[in-house]
């Protein structure tokens, strides 16, 4: 339990740190953990972390994540091409090697890069949003995400009985889920209630709402994978809270979700 704490303390200081900096370091930051995030995707799958497969996934992560902003130039492509060009790489990729890297693990390998390097980079678009407020959209998600898990593991852990997925992740209960869903949606509320020129209390429920069920069934995604491959911590990178995956499975799911649905209303 110290080794865990000391390690939360200290990963969440450099991150809210950088975060509150903002600019090239915490885009730079988000860039190591998709990278550091894709090492263990790539490792859990069975895919060698150095392989030449996974060395084009690093490069699409690197895509996905290029700071076209902070460079001031236009991307040279749109997202559906960029998605397009990036399966089309994976599969050339079985044909090149003569079905050495198996079709199987690029298609993981493709997924893997979408997963990992849209989620971090929707994070970077929270953070330098266009209307000035990125620290408030980004806090506003990170809290309600973090208010969400609290949530499920206290109430779950006093009033839970029920179990929610017992084939995936068996400690897990409703009772907790909708006690996650309670506490997201009341931080929202607060976000709203200190700003609400930014934010009406309506918006705030529903981001809450998204946040919390959003982020649980990200965090079930992590444990399914994780299942399916029979281990513990998808790494090591963090010693009591495992690999960079195991802390940002909510995040990379709930940052995408809530942009691309454009519950965030500076759209």
């Amino acid at each position: 339990m110290k080794q865990r704490l000391i390690t939360g303390v200290t990963a969440g200081a450099i991150f809210l740190g950088l975060c509150l900096l903002g600019g090239w370091w915490f885009h730079l930051l988000l860039i190591v953990m998709a990278l550091i995030g894709y090492y263990e995707f790539a490792k859990m799958i069975g895919s060698s972390p150095l392989g030449g497969s996974t060395i084009a996934g690093y490069g699409a992560v690197l895509c996905f994540m290029m700071p076209w902003d902070l460079l001031e130039i236009s991307a040279p492509w749109s997202w559906k091409q960029g998605v397009w060009l990036l399966m089309l790489l994976f599969l050339f990729i079985t044909v090149f090697t003569k079905n050495k890297v198996d079709i199987r693990i690029t298609a993981l390998l493709f997924i893997g890069a979408l997963y990992i390097g849209t989620g971090f980079s929707y994070m970077a678009v929270s953070r330098f949003s266009p209307d000035g407020h990125g620290l408030f959209w980004t806090f506003l998600l990170l809290c309600s995400i973090w208010g969400s898990d609290a949530g499920a593991y206290f109430v779950g852990r006093a009033w839970g009985k029920t179990k929610l997925w017992p084939a995936i992740s068996p400690n897990k209960t409703v009772e907790g889920a909708l006690g996650g869903v309670i506490i997201a949606i009341v931080i929202a509320m607060v976000f709203a209630l200190i700003a609400p020129d930014l934010l009406t209390l309506g918006r705030a429920g529903i981001i809450g709402l998204a946040s919390a069920v959003v982020g649980q069934l990200g965090d079930l995604v992590q444990s399914a994978y994780k299942r399916v491959y029979g281990i513990k911590d998808s790494g090591s990178l963090l010693p009591g809270h495992g690999g960079i995956l195991d802390r940002c499975d909510s995040w990379i799911i709930v940052f995408p979700f809530v942009h691309i649905l454009m519950l965030i209303p500076y759209h």
